[in-house]
Formats: C-alpha cells, sequence, structure tokens
C-alpha cells in the first residue's frame, strides 16, 4: 500500500518512504522522506512554500548521473520529469522545461531542421540535468545554445534570467544549491529545412557501439581530466571488469559502472572509491566523479 501526505494545496501526489530505487538508473537507492510528482511548474513552487524550509530538496529526471545512497533521502525529492513536460518550437527559437529528456529535444529540433541540437541525443536525462551540470557528448555541450531560463527558489519563486547571469565551464555551472532550472529556452541554427534525424540515428548507433546500453548504469561516472579521458586512465590502470558485489566496470566502455541487478548503492560508491585510488596510484591523477552522490550510508 502507497502512503501519501496531503499539503494544503498542491495537486500532485506527495509519497512517504518511496524507495529510490525504482527511480535511479542504477536501480539502487533507500527511500525518500517525501517523494513528489508535481502536475506543473506551478505545484512545485506551490509545494516549496508548504514544504518545511528546514528540509533538503532534491530533483530528480530520469534517474541518471546519480547515486541515492542506501540509507535513502532524508528530505523532499521533486520528480520534475513528471508535471514539466512542455517543449515548444518557434521562430523565436526552441523552449523546452527541465523534464522533457535530452533525446526527445533532440529528436524534435532535428526533425524541424534545426542543426545544433543533433548531441542531446546522446545524454541519457533531462534538460533540467543537462542544464544543472553543462552535459554534453558528441563534442558539444548544452550551453552553447542556451539563451534563456526560468529558475525557481527555494520558496517557491520564479524567475527568467539571460544564459550570460550563469558562469559556465565542464560539467558545472554556477547556480546555488538552493534554485534549480525548471526551464530553458534554446538558440538552435537553421540547416534551410533538412530533417535531422539520419544524424542523430547515426550519434545513437555510435553510441550504442561504444556504452553499455540496456545496463543498469548512470552514464559516465567521472569527468575528464583536462587533456585526457577518464576511460582511457580507468583502462591503462587495469581496472576494466573490475566487480565489487554487484557492479562493476563496464567492460565496453571503463567511465561506466553497471549494476547486474544485485547491487548495493554501497558497492557502487566503494567501487567508485577503488578506483579514484587506483587511477590515482598509477597516473597521479585524481579523477573527480561526474556524478552526483547523495543520501545517507545504512
Amino acid at each position: 500500500m502507497i502512503e501519501t501526505v496531503q499539503f494544503k494545496s498542491v495537486r500532485g501526489q506527495v509519497r512517504l518512504d518511496e524507495p529510490m530505487s525504482a527511480h535511479t538508473s542504477w536501480k539502487v537507492g533507500g527511500p525518500a522522506r517525501y517523494f513528489f510528482e508535481p502536475v506543473d511548474e506551478a505545484d512545485i513552487a506551490q509545494f516549496l512554500a508548504e514544504l518545511d524550509p528546514e528540509m533538503p530538496v532534491l530533483w530528480v529526471g530520469l534517474g541518471s548521473n546519480l547515486l541515492v545512497r542506501d540509507g535513502g533521502y532524508p528530505g523532499a525529492v521533486i520528480a520534475g520529469h513528471r508535471g514539466l513536460r512542455e517543449l515548444n518550437v518557434t521562430d523565436s527559437g526552441v523552449f523546452a522545461q527541465s523534464g522533457v529528456s535530452c533525446a526527445r529535444l533532440s529528436r524534435v529540433a532535428s526533425q524541424r531542421g534545426l542543426e545544433g541540437a543533433e548531441f542531446f541525443a546522446g545524454i541519457p536525462g533531462t534538460v533540467g540535468g543537462a542544464l544543472r551540470m553543462n552535459a554534453g557528448a558528441f563534442g558539444s555541450e548544452t550551453w552553447q545554445y542556451v539563451r534563456q531560463v526560468r529558475v525557481i527558489d527555494r520558496a517557491g519563486d520564479i524567475s527568467e534570467e539571460s544564459s550570460d547571469r550563469f558562469a559556465v565551464s565542464y560539467r558545472d555551472v554556477g547556480l546555488a544549491e538552493d534554485r534549480w532550472f525548471i526551464g530553458a529556452t534554446f538558440s538552435f541554427p537553421g540547416r534551410q529545412g533538412s530533417d535531422g534525424s539520419e544524424v542523430v540515428r547515426s550519434l545513437l548507433e555510435e553510441r550504442g557501439r561504444r556504452q553499455p546500453i540496456g545496463q543498469a548504469s548512470a552514464g559516465s561516472v567521472f569527468k575528464n581530466p583536462q587533456g585526457d579521458f577518464a576511460a582511457r586512465l580507468i583502462e591503462a590502470a587495469g581496472l576494466k571488469g573490475l566487480r565489487l558485489g554487484g557492479a562493476s566496470v563496464s567492460t565496453r566502455h571503463a567511465n561506466f559502472i553497471v549494476n547486474d541487478e544485485r547491487a548495493r548503492a554501497s558497492d557502487i560508491e566503494e567501487l567508485i572509491e577503488k578506483i579514484q585510488q587506483v587511477v590515482f596510484q598509477h597516473h597521479e591523477i585524481r579523477l573527480e566523479t561526474e556524478i552526483r552522490i547523495v543520501g545517507e550510508k545504512r
């Protein structure tokens, strides 16, 4: 039986002690105190306004790029991909709410003859996550094309801000912890009306050859150090295939950790730490995680 809790004016569903293993691409993670599936952005604003201001908040989309520890998350999780799915293509740009999948953004923009959005097909997450970490694939990055963003803060207030107000770098965007992106307007150059679906298909085929598609993973685990690739360093250290419990370094792409359906979050976290230790011993380079680790250890 699903246990729910009522907030005064919230229209979406708020569940208690929801297992995060059902909402992360690694398929691990303990329970979240509150798990909120909103109806729209106004519903999110109302939820934040009613929520205890001391309670931590975590936003999730498709659950990639995220490791929730076995002890769970002691705050409120907002499933933005449930209620923020608006995607509009106009003469002034492409507006996508944060819950839109990157794959959908790529497909729709390419079908409308807009060049530049194809790389989003290689990002296994949502627009919100791509905005927050300046996600990239196939040599392109999200913020190359961002013109304006919609932002919501901890009090539920929403603002529109120009992209030049944010400090953007490799896999990082300067945004306070109590603010979140809920949408963005992108500017993609035109391709004179031609359909870019064939380019997207080619990129997805390349991704399928290089990455462990079909296995439980969270995308690239580590950032690429300047001038090198994390996968190359991990493989050169002899770590491809290394296993800890139900988690192992992918034999297809060394910067991926896969779960054979038996792993705990602690297996994955320990494997991450082991990789960092061994790579440092071999190369004197400290790999930084690209994935976010949250929650409490059991």
